[in-house]
C-alpha cells in the first residue's frame, strides 16, 4: 500500500524507534544513579546495554519466522507492547539481576518492531521515496541521542533514574496508539524461512555489507556504551558536562541523519558510507591524542555523531537494493549486526576501561573500525548497488512477519 501522505505513518515509525533507542541506551546516560542505586560497578551498568543489544542481535532474524501467522501491523504492536512493560518493569527493578530480565523481555520487543518498522516505512513509499523514508524512521534513534539519552541522563542527576525511565515507557505506549491509528495494512508476503536467510546471505555483497553494520557499531560502543565514565575518566567530566556532550552528540547526528539521503543522492550510497567511516576514524583517533579538557571532548563526540549517523539510511537503501524481494528480511540480518555490534562494543568497552585505560579506549574502537572499512571495501566488490532508488511502478513490499 501506498498512502497519499505516508509523512503521518512515517513519524509514528519514527516515534516507536525513538522509544526504543532510549530504552536500549538511557543507560549510558544514568550509568552513576543506577550503579549506586543497585549497587552494582559502573562496568556492570553498562553491560546492561550489552543484554538488551544481544538479545535484540537473536531475536530480530528469528522473530519473523515465529510472528509468521501474524499481519505485519500486529507485529508492530506486539513488538511495542513488549518495549513498553519491559522499559516499566526496569524502572521499578529492586535489585540488577531482575533489571536484566527486563532489558532482556524489553529486548525482544525491540527486536520484534525494529526490522518490522523499518520494512513497513520503505513499503508504503514508492521506490524513489525510499531513502528518504528510511531516513525519517531511523530519525527517531537519531532523536534518542539529540533528546533521550541526554534527558534521561539529566533526570538521572537531578531526581531519579527510575523517573526517567518511566517517561520513555510512557512514550513507547504514546508510539503504540499512533501505530495502531496511523499505520495503515500492508499487503502480506511469504514469510521468511531459514533457507531464506541464507540465500540472503549468500546474495552478493549482502554479507559483507552486513558485517561492516556489526564492526561500525561495535567500534562505535566500543566507547559510547561507556560514555558516562569514559568522559568522566578521561576528560574530569562532570554529570552536567556528560549530559551536554551527549547532547551535542544527538544535536550533530540529527544534522548527519538528515542531510545523509541528500549526500547519498549526490555521492551515491558506497560513497557515503565511505565519508561515514573516514570521518569517524578521524574522530577516533583524535581522542586519542586530544588534550584533557572537557571542551575538546565534546568537541570531538559531535563531530564523530555527524559522521556516524550518515549511516544507517544509506546501508539499509543499499541492502534493499541488494534483496529488492525480501526487504525485511535483509533489514532484520542488518538490524540483528547493529545490535550485535553494540553488544560486542558494549562489552569490550566495560571489560577493558578500568585495565586499559580512558586514554587508549577509542584506539580500540578505530581498530574495529578499520576491520569494517575492509569489510566495506568488499562489499562494494561483491555488488553494483544503485546510487538511488531504481524506478519501479509499484513500491516493494515487506514480508507480512517482519
Amino acid at each position: 500500500m501506498n498512502p497519499r501522505n505516508p509523512t503521518p505513518a512515517l513519524l509514528a515509525l519514527a516515534l516507536g524507534y525513538f522509544s526504543l533507542g532510549t530504552i536500549s541506551l538511557a543507560v549510558v546516560g544514568l550509568n552513576a544513579p543506577i550503579g549506586k542505586s543497585l549497587e552494582v560497578a559502573p562496568a556492570s551498568v553498562g553491560l546492561l546495554v550489552t543484554v538488551f543489544a544481544l538479545t535484540f542481535a537473536v531475536g530480530a532474524p528469528t522473530a519473523p519466522a515465529l510472528l509468521r501467522r501474524m499481519d505485519r501491523k500486529k507485529v508492530l504492536l506486539l513488538g511495542l507492547a513488549l518495549l513498553t512493560v519491559g522499559g516499566g518493569l526496569s524502572a521499578v527493578a529492586p535489585d540488577y539481576t531482575t533489571m536484566t530480565l527486563t532489558r532482556v523481555l524489553g529486548a525482544v520487543g525491540a527486536a520484534i518492531f525494529g526490522p518490522a518498522s523499518s520494512a513497513a516505512g520503505a513499503a508504503i513509499v514508492g521506490p524513489e521515496r525510499r531513502h528518504r523514508a528510511l531516513a525519517t524512521v531511523f530519525a527517531g534513534m537519531t532523536a534518542a541521542s539529540v533528546l533521550g539519552v541526554p534527558l534521561a541522563s539529566f533526570l538521572g542527576s537531578t531526581m531519579s533514574w527510575r523517573p526517567a525511565l518511566l517517561g520513555v515507557s510512557a512514550l513507547s505506549a504514546l508510539a503504540l496508539v499512533l501505530v495502531a491509528v496511523l499505520v495503515p495494512d500492508l499487503p502480506a508476503g511469504e514469510p521468511p524461512t531459514a533457507q531464506a536467510y541464507r540465500a540472503a546471505l549468500r546474495t552478493p555483497g549482502a554479507l559483507p555489507t552486513v558485517t561492516t553494520t556489526l564492526l561500525f557499531m561495535a567500534a562505535q560502543f566500543t566507547v559510547y556504551g561507556v560514555a558516562g565514565a569514559y568522559l568522566a575518566a578521561r576528560f574530569d567530566a562532570s554529570a552536567g558536562m556528560v549530559s551536554g556532550t551527549l547532547m551535542a552528540f544527538g544535536v550533530v547526528g540529527v544534522l548527519g541523519n538528515a542531510l545523509a539521503p541528500r549526500i547519498s543522492e549526490k555521492l551515491g550510497g558506497t560513497r557515503t558510507i565511505t565519508v561515514s567511516l573516514v570521518g569517524l576514524g578521524a574522530a577516533l583517533a583524535l581522542l586519542v591524542v586530544t588534550p584533557k579538557a572537557a571542551v575538546a571532548g565534546l568537541l570531538l563526540f559531535a563531530g564523530w555523531a555527524f559522521f556516524s549517523q550518515m549511516y544507517q539510511a544509506p546501508q539499509q537503501a543499499r541492502l534493499i537494493a541488494v534483496l529488492p524481494a525480501h526487504p525485511a528480511l535483509i533489514l532484520a540480518l542488518n538490524a540483528s549486526a547493529l545490535y550485535l555490534g553494540m553488544s560486542l562494543g558494549s562489552l569490550i568497552g566495560s571489560t577493558f576501561l578500568p585495565s586499559v585505560g580512558a586514554t587508549l579506549m577509542p584506539g580500540l574502537a578505530l581498530l574495529m573500525l578499520i576491520a569494517a572499512a575492509g569489510a566495506h571495501v568488499l562489499s562494494g566488490r561483491g555488488t553494483k548497488t544503485p546510487a538511488a532508488p531504481a524506478p519501479a511502478e509499484q513500491p516493494v513490499p515487506a514480508p507480512s512477519n517482519s
